[in-house]
């Protein structure tokens, strides 16, 4: 069999921290599984988080108007994209499995990976608008979100004052990654770490370490596949999806028909 190849973007400041021990650990594990893996260290890379034209060598098309994803997709095209996103793009280009490790800020990523995302993803390499969703440009590659929050499950659960975690995911797993064709994982949360005990803590870790070991082989999330939807009529569920699928609750977190919105269905997978 091929080796199998990893990439794990990390997004922590300190090397004593929490993630950086939940990186580790994947790093271990998945070396002793025989995966190759590479670690992008974004803010050890100083990696730059905004979306410019400096990420284009050379002219761009229309300077009076710049537009992100066109002028990108161009550069792409032309290989005028800058050095620091042509080399993500081929790290993920030759990922099997991609894992995002980071502290959960303000109900989303920190600023560092969020540039990732907009920078890496760009239009034409990433996706489309003939090649997303389930028929995405990475639908062979598993993404995986494994982050710490700063609260316990308890306040992110539906009668939680956070709200339903479902619901805070559904921007990152199916607006990000499952768009870009990604067999998204079910998520690794690591509840408060630093307001647990050191036992907690060890704990969290050794179930990570029990989960990396089968990682490879897990059923992704399930997602709302793009031919239940009419193309023809602005991406509406088609009536007959409705029919097939919409029982008791909706299709998934985001497309819920006005349906109570099925458990789990961001954080675990076969809900």
């Amino acid at each position: 069999l091929a080796e199998k190849k990893v990439l794990i973007v990390y997004a922590h400041q300190s090397a004593g921290s929490f993630s950086a021990a939940a990186k580790e650990a994947a790093v271990e594990v998945l070396k002793s599984k025989d995966c190759s893996v590479e670690v992008s260290d974004l803010y050890a890379m100083k990696f730059k988080a905004t979306a410019t034209a400096e990420d284009i060598t050379g002219e761009v098309k229309n300077s009076e108007h710049f537009r992100y994803a066109e002028e990108t997709k161009l550069a792409w095209d032309e290989g005028r994209l800058s050095a620091d996103i042509t080399e993500e793009q081929r790290k993920l280009q030759e990922a099997d499995l991609v894992i995002f490790q980071f502290p959960m800020y303000w109900f989303t990523v920190p600023a560092i990976l969020k540039g990732w995302f907009d920078r890496v993803l760009t239009l034409g390499f990433a996706y489309t608008k003939e090649k997303r969703y389930s028929n995405g440009i990475f639908k062979k590659t598993k993404a995986l979100l494994s982050f710490t929050t700063g609260s316990p499950e308890t306040m992110f659960s539906p009668t939680g004052i956070n709200g339903d975690m479902n619901v805070t995911l559904w921007p990152l797993q199916n607006g990000i990654l499952h768009y870009c064709g990604f067999q998204v994982l079910a998520p690794q949360i690591f509840w408060a770490p630093a307001d647990a005990a050191p036992e907690g803590r060890s704990a969290m870790l050794a179930a990570w370490n029990t989960r990396l070991q089968g990682l490879l082989d897990e059923k992704p999330l399930f997602f709302t596949p793009m031919d239940c939807f009419d193309c023809e009529k602005s991406f509406q569920l088609k009536p007959e999806s409705v029919e097939e699928y919409v029982k008791e609750f909706g299709l998934t977190a985001g497309t819920h028909c006005g349906k109570p919105l099925p458990p789990n269905n961001q954080m675990k997978a076969g809900v």
